[in-house]
């Protein structure tokens, strides 16, 4: 056994959890200097910017879906695996205790949460020997599920939409990956990354595909051939206007990193690992006979992370305009009515958290809150008990909302719900629930848990803990919590309109 092991690999946790590496800064810097403040995606990006800072600032989790963990490392010949890989979920046990990792690990069968992310599956890590007999070096990434919901594979030949049929050949490879881009709209937080396998199975595609994520983004392709197709996509991605969260702007990509593996003649998948803006991803070398922290990997542990606002703009705080309307708890029709797509909403009153266990369970029993001029918010926050009994709520973004489909407008209806927040928007059945019921849906920034969890002034209780405490139902009170209206009570939404326009310059790239 390494005495200083586990230590280490809580300390990597902890850093991949709540600091973001360099080269994703930079491109979140770049991504906000493309777009004007006062746009929607300007907004979005200043909330992101705060809230990279707020998370380093604190040593919190930058977005409450910590993911799942999935560790690369590569050893000496003749060290003990099997060691290591208990010392790891050691780790991952602790770093979840003192929440910088939201449990996350849940029985397929059962649907319990396990507490402490471990569990058969859980985490995820793969092992390499290597002929370096001094150091052990371990690189971590922490993808949440809302983006790895997007993920994608193809077998090709296709047909796509507004894309036409791509072929087995790079020129297909790359209408996939636009196509794939294109599809996740704001509902794998963009501006996000795409890691991309070209050929294996349907297994070794999707593995080596999150794989190319371990690359930083300011990398160049060894080979010409698939550097060439990254240009192409980062060119072409960014001309969608996609943009930030999917509400329109000038960046929807900040990363395109291709791998090839060898294939069967009858099989040509394209496999897609898409990641969020929140893009954790950092590594270290360890000393092999100690365990201790030798060096950092995507980073200089010297080199304090830049921030990313001056600070005049953190003082600031978020970006207004004049033009932001304020809602408050219980809230009536003809408020509601008075809202339209594209309005900033600041809310503030009392709101309840619900995910996909409260909403199937609200299907089945009657609420155990009166939900009548309500907030339902998707979010599965990170809450930490006080040794007083009380709870803190130390991460708090939306989660995608687009799981909820299947219950949402009954809900909404049944319960006299008026607002619904969540990121990524929903669909036409619960489009059409909003017109009928009187009720919007609002889009908060998804991944920005730090940041609206400095919205909550207090948390006044908690409904079904027994579903865990992602999926319980959260009672909040929170002050100028700030979203924006996507989908209104007149039947319009932004994600509609969004997803036909871009859908149609989606279709100005048919030839490379």
């Amino acid at each position: 056994m390494l005495p200083s092991f586990t230590a280490s690999i809580v300390e990597l946790i902890t850093k991949t959890s709540t600091d973001l590496p360099p080269d994703v800064r930079t491109a979140m810097a770049g991504a906000r200097a493309t777009e004007e403040r006062a746009t929607r995606a300007g907004q979005a990006l200043a909330i992101i910017a705060q809230n990279i800072d707020q998370a380093a600032s604190c040593d919190g989790p930058i977005c409450q879906d910590t993911g799942m963990p999935t560790f690369e490392v590569k050893v000496p010949v003749g060290v003990n695996q099997i060691d290591l890989r208990r010392q790891i979920r050691d780790a991952v046990a602790e770093a979840t205790r003192r929440g910088k990792l939201r449990p996350n690990s849940v029985d397929s069968i059962t649907g319990e949460n396990s507490g402490d992310n471990l569990g058969p599956g859980t985490p995820i890590v793969h092992f390499e020997q290597w002929e370096n007999d001094r150091e052990i070096e371990v690189k971590l990434i922490l993808k949440g599920g809302g983006c790895e919901n997007t993920n994608a594979q193809y077998a090709l030949p296709a047909e796509l939409d507004h894309l036409g049929r791509a072929d087995r050949t790079l020129d297909g490879v790359r209408k996939c990956i636009l196509h794939a881009v294109w599809k996740a709209q704001g509902k794998g937080c963009s501006p996000g990354a795409v890691g991309v396998c070209i050929g294996g199975d349907r297994t070794s595609g999707y593995l080596h595909a999150k794989e190319q994520l371990f690359r930083t983004l300011d990398d160049v392709n060894p080979d010409p051939r698939l550097a060439g197709i990254e240009r192409a996509v980062m060119d072409a991605a960014n001309q969608l206007a996609v943009g930030p969260m999917g509400f329109g702007g000038k960046t929807s990509l900040i990363g395109c990193k291709i791998g090839a593996l060898n294939r069967l003649p009858a099989s040509f998948f394209v496999s897609i690992a898409y990641d969020c803006w929140a893009f954790r991803r950092l590594g270290m070398r360890l000393d092999a006979s100690s365990g201790a922290i030798a060096s950092w990997l995507y980073r200089d542990a010297n080199q304090p992370s830049q921030p990313m606002l001056t600070p005049e703009e953190v003082a600031a705080g978020f970006p207004r305009t004049g033009r932001e309307i304020r809602i408050s708890a219980p809230i009536g029709e003809e408020q509601i009515l008075a809202l339209k797509v594209g309005d900033v909403v600041l809310v503030s009153g009392r709101m309840f958290t619900g995910r996909d266990a409260v909403h199937a369970h609200l299907m089945q029993h009657d609420p155990p809150v009166d939900l009548r001029g309500g907030i339902l918010y998707h979010c599965g926050p990170v809450a930490v008990k006080e040794p007083d009994g009380d709870w803190t709520i130390t991460a708090a973004g939306p989660t995608t909302s687009i799981r909820e489909e299947p219950y949402q407008a009954e809900i909404i209806r049944r319960y006299g719900v008026r607002v619904v927040i969540g990121k990524g928007g929903m669909g036409l059945k619960t489009l059409a629930g909003l017109k009928e019921s009187g009720a919007v849906y609002l889009n908060a920034v998804g991944g920005a848990a730090q940041f609206y969890a400095r919205c909550i002034t207090k948390v006044d209780g908690v409904s079904l803990l027994e579903f865990g405490t992602p999926e319980a139902m959260w009672h909040l009170d929170v002050v100028d919590f700030p979203a924006i209206v996507t989908m209104d009570a007149h039947g319009n939404s932004l994600h509609r309109d969004i997803e036909r326009a871009t859908g149609e310059k989606l279709g100005q790239f048919v030839n490379s």
